[in-house]
């Protein structure tokens, strides 16, 4: 690196490096005090990850009371509680509302911009931000600290310093590394004596084990691979022997499962894997029915026509649901009314590893809470401050992601803000 030039320093007060919800949320607040913020980040544009979330329709956040909302936040609920109190759904809808977006809440509670677009609601708030004169540097792709402590970043130009009274690190976690959160940041702080719990997939999908110990037969793969299944109940048994069930939706993969139902159980499965090998949850392919019905149905004489007919013409099971049944069970099990009626509402599915993080929606792990202070510093590193996905917490989708990431960012600048003013004290 030695042929590679140099470039004069950067200085301003703050630098947040990371160009995506939390961070350009703290640059916001920072700026609104007039502290001179420049945002750095190392892909060619802010925002990538906020715009690829919204492509199926940009949820920001969720209108369930905020005892419901802060519990979906799991171990990290009390931790998260106090900064979602502070900037949560209402004010969400309010900050969108200041942009100049008219937001609505759906049919399942999640509040969506009117048009159901995240880019308007991007350009507007960049637009905001370099109107309160925030710095926004793309291609500036954070490598850590120099000798002196200044930051230092590789730019298309050469090595770019920065010299900040303060920084904010809002690099994301390791889902979805091509639009930039790889957690590269996790060997950097690890070696300057951070505590940073190992990055894993959350809202994820997963592998199955079929009925012969291998995962979906060749035959089911190609026929299902993309199927839907629709009003279905999925149970996960928990250790306090309380049942973790909720009704939707997933998709049958070519290894496994994946979806909104599968998302927002991900976390129980992926620790059960962890501790036990495997995890399995039960699925209910006709919850409106009652066991008494379906063992009726079931039993019903159906003379000459198949099976496979007799299910369909009875209980309606046909397509991927009615497939399932045949994969999962044996020969012997399809013919036992009680036996096929009881996995009707109960057929069980094996897990054996999660996907990839890099296919993950979101990721768990990341800087423990305990290497932070209650402003969101970094206690090994004075005046470095963390936010949003990087930090150890999880949630489901519906929008809880990107209000932490959004409660985060406004946490972190008070704690910069603080700081700041006490040191110049």
């Amino acid at each position: 690196m030695s042929d590679v030039p140099v470039l004069p320093a950067i200085t301003c007060d703050v630098a947040v490096i990371g160009a995506g919800p939390a961070g350009l949320m703290a640059a916001e607040q920072l700026a609104a005090w007039g502290l001179q913020v420049c945002v750095l980040d190392g892909k060619a544009s802010a925002g990538r990850k906020f715009l690829l979330a919204g492509k199926g329709g940009m949820n920001l956040t969720h209108s369930e009371d905020f005892a419901a909302f802060v519990q979906r936040y799991g171990a990290s609920a009390s931790m998260l509680a106090p900064m979602l109190q502070a900037f949560g759904a209402p004010q969400v809808r309010a900050w969108a509302q200041g942009l100049g977006i008219e937001t609505f809440v759906g049919s399942s509670g999640r509040v969506f911009p009117v048009d159901m677009k995240a880019a308007p609601l991007l350009r507007a708030w960049l637009a905001r931000l370099r109107g309160r004169g925030v710095r926004l540097l793309m291609r500036h792709l954070w490598q850590g600290w120099d000798v002196q402590g200044q930051l230092l970043c590789t730019a298309p130009l050469g090595v770019q310093p920065v010299q900040a009274r303060a920084t904010l690190l809002a690099l994301g976690g390791g889902s979805w590394p091509q639009l930039g959160s790889d957690g590269a940041w996790q060997t950097l702080l690890q070696a300057r004596g951070v505590d940073v719990a190992p990055l894993q997939p959350a809202n994820c999908g997963f592998d199955v084990l079929g009925r012969t110990g291998q995962g979906w037969s060749a035959l089911f793969r190609e026929r299902f691979a993309g199927a839907p299944l629709k009003n279905v109940v999925i149970t996960v048994a928990q250790g306090d022997g309380k049942p973790w069930q909720r009704q939707g939706e997933f998709v049958v993969t070519t290894t496994g499962v994946e979806g909104s139902l599968v998302y927002a159980a991900s976390a129980l499965l992926r620790d059960a894997i962890a501790a036990q090998g495997q995890a399995q949850f039960s699925l209910n392919l006709l919850p409106a029915w009652s066991p008494e019905k379906v063992l009726a149905a079931v039993q019903h004489p159906r003379g000459a026509r198949s099976l496979s007919s007799h299910l369909k013409s009875r209980l309606g099971l046909d397509g991927v649901k009615l497939a399932l049944l045949y994969e999962l069970l044996s020969k012997e099990q399809m013919q036992d009314s009680a036996t096929l009626a009881q996995a009707i509402q109960a057929l069980p599915l094996t897990l054996c590893r999660p996907r990839p993080l890099v296919e993950a929606i979101s990721s768990a792990g990341g800087v423990r809470w305990s290497a932070l202070d209650e402003g969101l510093m970094l206690r090994a590193l004075p005046g470095v401050f963390c936010a949003g996905e990087m930090i150890d917490w999880e949630a489901p989708t519906g929008g809880y992601l990107l209000t932490a990431c959004f409660a985060t960012g406004v946490r972190a600048a008070q704690g910069i803000g603080a700081y700041l003013a006490q040191r110049a004290a």
